[in-house]
């Protein structure tokens, strides 16, 4: 399948190539908006595409701003439409719950869709308006994307943020948005995954989170959203600190030493063994939590965040116990750099299932 898209570098953009990623879908074509909108570019990304997802928007700036560059972006994706040879026969646009409230971002953001649904009616594609609420996950932007993001940071950082104005706050998380997104779905699938708080109520779960993890410990994980949600805070909480110190009690009879403290919901451990110059891994996950603790002998953890290029490499050895989680969308690995055979502690927040194992191939 050929996919043409815009806003492919922004925070929904990275979800959705994620998405694709997971589901085997590599043919991703994007192309610029704005003030780098290229005619012919275009027309090579959308044209013979199954589907064009408009993601690309402006939701920060002054009013005029705002306005002209939505508008901008949905007059060029007509163009692209249009002049298309093979255009695709669905077209996807990320909009806004804010539509209809009287702001200027949700006038802007209908009166875009308005000018994609007339060009992709031209060409005979189905449309979709996806009217998309307060979005949070992995690697949001802080003091942009939501205030998710920016209670995360800060949190991550050992800071105290605080509430302005309590508003109520329709929750997203982005993944549920993107699957939305790339099926065409309508915004009515959206309802049953969306969460209602107050911005106090956020706060307060987030710094819950942040006080239970500076321990090492795993926090009461009792719904798909609060997993959701403290894997966007362990996100931030990686870019800190990559792992997790344990105190090991050792006298004449040996050690002991507490390897992890869940507080609540699902979890299931295991261990392996790893012969000497041998590699487990190589993969990613888009829901679970996984802890690897190395018990015995020595290695190298590597994790690399998806669609980039840096390795983060973590040397551990049973001498010194530590822990390191998994971020997800972090393909990672573990590799025997020792003469000994390797002994590995793995601990997951849910129970494994072949079904659904989330477990996705990448190289690290």
């Amino acid at each position: 399948m050929k996919i043409a898209m815009t806003g492919a570098g922004g925070f929904v953009g990275w979800h959705t190539r994620a998405y694709l990623h997971s589901i085997g879908e590599h043919d991703v074509h994007a192309f610029a908006v704005g003030s780098a909108f290229d005619t012919s570019a275009a027309d090579v990304a959308v044209s013979g595409s199954d589907r064009l997802l408009l993601i690309a928007g402006v939701n920060r700036g002054s009013d005029d701003e705002v306005r002209d560059g939505n508008l901008l972006f949905a007059e060029q994706a007509a163009v692209a439409l249009r002049a298309a040879a093979a255009p695709p026969r669905l077209v996807v646009f990320a909009s806004s719950t804010q539509v209809g409230n009287g702001s200027v971002y949700g006038q802007a953001k209908h009166e875009a869709s308005e000018v994609v649904r007339v060009a992709s009616e031209a060409v005979g594609a189905r449309f979709v308006d996806l009217r998309l609420p307060n979005l949070f996950g992995e690697h949001g932007r802080p003091f942009y994307n939501s205030v998710t993001a920016t209670f995360c940071h800060l949190l991550s950082r050992g800071e105290t943020p605080s509430v302005e104005i309590d508003n109520t706050l329709s929750l997203l998380h982005v993944q549920h948005a993107v699957e939305a997104l790339v099926e065409g779905s309508p915004s009515s699938v959206l309802e049953p995954h969306v969460t209602v708080s107050s911005v106090s109520s956020l706060l307060s779960t987030l710094s819950t989170f942040a006080e239970v993890y500076e321990r090492g410990d795993v926090p009461a994980l009792r719904s798909d959203f609060e997993r959701d949600l403290f894997n966007t805070f362990r996100s931030f909480a990686f870019e800190v600190s990559t792992r997790l110190d344990l105190q090991q009690n050792a006298d004449d009879r040996g050690s002991f030493t507490e390897v992890i403290r869940s507080h609540g919901g699902s979890g299931q451990t295991s261990f392996s063994t790893t012969v000497p110059g041998v590699t487990r891994g190589q993969h990613y996950h888009r829901r679970k939590m996984e802890r690897f603790t190395v018990l015995a002998g020595s290695a190298d953890i590597r994790l690399r965040r998806l669609f980039s290029d840096d390795v983060v490499t973590v040397s551990v050895d049973g001498d010194r116990p530590c822990s390191v989680d998994m971020p997800t969308f972090w393909a990672h690995s573990i590799t025997n750099t020792g003469d000994d055979v390797l002994y590995t502690m793995f601990w997951s927040n849910e129970i494994f299932d072949p079904a659904a194992p989330d477990t996705i191939p990448e190289t690290v």
